[in-house]
């Protein structure tokens, strides 16, 4: 991996140009650019196959791209795994949320970074710490103690979504965070998106829900079989303009009705 300095004092947000990505045949990403500013929130829509997931495993550092640049801060960046990205303060967080029904809160919140002392694990101290987290995020459990699995929907997404906070200092990625939920629960979740906002961390959030894009985003990008076609202030348009783009063919109806499929009927 190759990092950009620390001590540049203006920060420029991530950024990536010309990304391009194949799955043998099928071509997923065709130079995509696609841009997040410090603090911002996008909202990244597409119909399934658009390419949403597979540009956001490369943001992440999941997937490396076939051809195209990354930059941080202006500084062109190398992510070979996950844990390059995270070293950037860059964090996703995927639809099965990842979380282990026999562990408790705090294990789930730290696990695979479990705090040590003298090669034991600092219990205690893990509790405090996530009760501490979850009560600035306005996050109401019981207790930090019972199992994961007793959580209800709404409880188990805001743990899931406080961890990613608590480790992403740049940027989160959430990928359809709100789908199994009701509406109190959502507004909770899109309550937590402002927050992190509010603490300068930029934000992409992957929705179905235009609704919830709308509420929360700056700018909506579109993405249509692999190729961005609108980049749209968030506070301007609306659900009608949004759908028009994701189910609208940029090519026309000529070409298209004549063009092979670059995508599958999964959102890669």
């Amino acid at each position: 991996m190759t990092a950009p300095s620390h001590t540049q004092a203006v920060r420029h947000g991530v950024e990536i140009t010309g990304a391009t990505k194949s799955f043998g045949a099928v071509q997923a990403l065709k130079a995509v650019d696609f841009r997040v500013d410090p603090g911002e929130v996008v909202g990244l829509v597409g119909d399934n196959g658009a390419g949403k997931s597979t540009l956001a495993k490369i943001i992440s550092g999941a997937l490396r791209p076939d051809a195209g640049d990354y930059r941080i801060d202006g500084e062109t960046v190398h992510f070979s795994h996950v844990r390059d990205a995270r070293a950037f303060g860059i964090e996703m967080l995927y639809q099965d949320l990842a979380l282990c029904d026999d562990l408790d809160v705090a294990e789930n919140f730290y696990a695979g970074r479990e705090p040590t002392r003298l090669g034991f694990l600092r219990r205690r101290w893990m509790q405090r710490q996530v009760a501490r987290e979850l009560a600035q995020l306005g996050i109401h459990l019981q207790s930090t103690e019972y199992p994961t699995r007793v959580l209800s929907g709404g409880q188990r997404q805001s743990l899931a979504i406080a961890r990613a906070i608590a480790y992403s200092e740049r940027l989160l990625l959430l990928d359809e965070p709100t789908a199994a939920l009701g509406v109190t629960q959502a507004k909770a979740v899109l309550e937590l998106i402002r927050h992190v906002q509010s603490r300068g961390v930029s934000v992409i959030l992957i929705s179905h829900r235009m609704n919830d894009i709308l509420a929360v985003s700056d700018r909506v990008v579109v993405l249509f079989e692999g190729q961005t076609v609108a980049d749209l202030d968030g506070h301007r348009t609306n659900v009608e303009e949004i759908v028009n783009f994701i189910v609208t063919d940029p090519r026309g109806p000529e070409r298209a009705a004549h063009a092979p499929l670059s995508g599958s009927s999964d959102d890669r």
